[in-house]
């Protein structure tokens, strides 16, 4: 499978979970985000380390990447490699002496230390397929927009269900214009049920 490069181009606070944010990835030669629900430790350490902020003290991240460099191990990339039930599963692809290792992580994690390490971050067609949400002034070809009522967004996850695929396609076009990724993932998830 021919791996595809992503880039992080947002993090925000959760409005539906609390203590939760949402981390996105976008295709580095493409249109579509993946966005990544993750808790608001690994939130604080990949934003400490996006804006090269320093800590006083290494945090866990930092101790991990010291602690793969003092054993001559190099971090080679992020791979996302699947998607179950909602759950994104990922790895640290690492190079000791040619020996090419790979070590299971929460995909925050694995972010989180990525970014330390200066290495990419990759997915594959089938993750961004699936959970990968198309910009709406980057579709091509599309004609015209449904009407959005704006009381609809607020809605429960249950009024989903009974909304037709035009109405989630709407609010789906709407939660990526406010950049309401949580909420586009939900819409997105849905839309998925029915195909």
């Amino acid at each position: 499978m021919e791996k595809i490069e992503l880039k992080i181009i947002g993090l925000s606070y959760s409005q539906t979970q609390s203590g939760a944010y949402a981390l996105v990835l976008a295709e580095k030669n493409g249109a579509r985000r993946l966005p990544i629900i993750i808790g608001g430790f690994e939130a604080q350490s990949i934003a400490i380390e996006l804006e090269k902020m320093k800590p006083s003290r290494p945090l866990t991240h930092d101790l991990f990447k010291s602690f793969v460099e003092a054993f001559n191990v190099t971090i080679k990339e992020v791979l996302i490699y699947n998607l179950v039930e909602g759950v994104f599963y990922a790895k640290l692809v690492c190079d000791k002496e040619g020996e090419i290792i790979e070590i299971d992580a929460r995909t925050s994690d694995a972010i989180a230390i990525g970014i330390r390490a200066n290495c990419p971050v990759y997915s594959f067609e089938h993750i961004l397929s699936s959970a990968g949400i198309q910009l709406e002034d980057e579709i091509e070809g599309e004609s015209g927009t449904a009407e959005i009522d704006d009381s609809s967004a607020d809605k429960e996850e249950n009024s989903l269900a009974s909304a037709s695929t035009k109405e989630l396609e709407a609010l789906l076009e709407d939660a990526i214009g406010r950049e309401d990724y949580e909420r586009a993932s939900e819409i997105r998830d849905e839309l998925n049920k029915r195909n």
